[in-house]
């Protein structure tokens, strides 16, 4: 009896990439894998809500991109290369590792946790890179299209190394060129594919993972309301009046969010999914300063005045991220007619935000909550009398 098949299976190569499954469904272990990152992003949360300065925000937001990196590439890799096989599964479990070892580091003390947290981020930089040249190495015709991932994904390694050496003022210019080299290889290799006539789309499956990672931040929003209420030392009919209007702004994001991304499908095309998928991250980002903002954005706290410079800026930058991501979605040809002045009702909506969020509002936090679930509302309302006015016409067209 030959060992082949039965090694085979367990320990197969990567599936090829052209090669995929139509309406896959996310499986428990992907799911499994992403609750590890739920825990990294608390982390990180939960320190930039301690220490809200510009410094700390800039942290938070390199550690965010890392981390949303390690997650998209794991994710990007399960759903092209992954199957049912041994090797998929432990190549999961020892990335999840990693992340928790992560996590343990950005628990540190401030005075250790550079060096802790910079040597973790390489281990998994380096089992990234290893993943994607593996590809390669089972597979002679993929090293073309691998080969941007591993080379840009070795300089970051590198830059990364050199970091420990460095004084901090170099991280200004070191971490953004280590990000870089980590978010550049789809758009080289969307060069080569597209010069060997073949192109690589965004499946509805890890479309669908994108969607779970946000609903994992918006966790991170109810989180931040909860802590900022907890906070409060009396808990009137005020404060439960501000927990509810809290959290309707949270549900009236979310609705926002899921009624005009979750519902679309991705267009065609490398680029233009690679895109999309950088258009989360300020998106996310921005859901985590929200979280952040909710801790201080009640009566009592010292901060609310700048809390709610932060509050506004990131609402603004959510609502425009949606409306870029719906550049890059699919809509049925009933609602193409809609499509840019429900764009331009969002950028409206943000703009608002942007140019109040500097204004020294002198109200309570009461009624100023209100004012915000109120814009938010009347915005749901224009989408959905738009959305259905389309579909009566569409409907009235079809009977004619």
């Amino acid at each position: 009896m030959s060992l082949q098949p039965l090694t085979s299976q367990w320990w197969g190569p990567p599936k090829r990439f052209d090669v995929q499954e139509k309406e896959r469904r996310v499986s428990w272990l992907e799911l499994f894998y992403d609750l590890v990152y739920v825990i990294a992003i608390a982390r990180i949360t939960h320190h930039l809500a301690h220490h809200v300065t510009l410094g700390s925000f800039l942290e938070y937001a390199a550690l965010f991109v890392l981390i949303f990196w390690g997650w998209l590439n794991g994710s990007l890799y399960h759903d092209i290369h992954g199957n049912e096989g041994l090797r998929t599964r432990l190549m999961t479990l020892w990335q999840m590792m990693i992340l928790a070892a992560l996590a343990i580091m950005l628990d540190r003390p401030a005075t250790t946790n550079y060096t802790g947290i910079t040597i973790v981020l390489m281990i998994m930089q380096f089992y990234l890179t290893y993943l994607w040249w593996s590809v390669g190495f089972y597979d002679h015709s993929h090293r073309q299209y691998n080969r941007p991932y591993t080379v840009l994904y070795l300089m970051a390694l590198v830059l990364m190394g050199v970091s420990l050496f460095l004084p901090e003022q170099a991280l200004m210019w070191i971490v953004p060129l280590a990000i870089l080299c980590n978010y550049l290889p789809p758009f080289i290799s969307s060069q080569i594919l597209r010069r060997s006539s073949l192109d690589l789309d965004m499946s509805s499956s890890m479309f669908e993972r994108l969607g779970l990672f946000t609903i994992i931040v918006f966790g991170e929003l109810v989180l931040g309301v909860v802590n900022g209420i907890s906070a409060i030392q009396e808990l009137d009919a005020s404060a439960w009046i501000n927990f509810a209007l809290a959290i309707s702004i949270v549900f009236t994001l979310w609705w926002i969010f899921f009624t005009l991304v979750s519902r679309r499908e991705p267009k065609k095309g490398f680029v233009k999914a690679s895109l999309l998928e950088l258009l989360y991250v300020p998106a996310l980002i921005a859901l985590g300063l929200l979280a952040v903002s909710f801790t201080s954005l009640f009566d009592g706290h010292e901060d609310f005045a700048s809390m709610r410079f932060v509050f506004q800026m990131a609402i603004a930058v959510f609502l425009i991220s949606i409306s870029l991501m719906n550049g890059l979605l699919e809509f049925p040809d009933n609602l193409l007619k809609i499509k840019r002045p429900m764009q331009r009702s969002l950028l409206v909506v943000a703009a608002l935000f942007l140019v109040t969020a500097p204004l020294q509002l002198h109200v309570e936090s009461m009624y100023y909550l209100i004012g915000v679930v109120v814009l938010l509302l009347l915005e749901i309302l224009y989408l959905n009398s738009r959305y259905y006015r389309a579909i009566r016409v569409s409907d009235g067209e079809k009977r004619g």
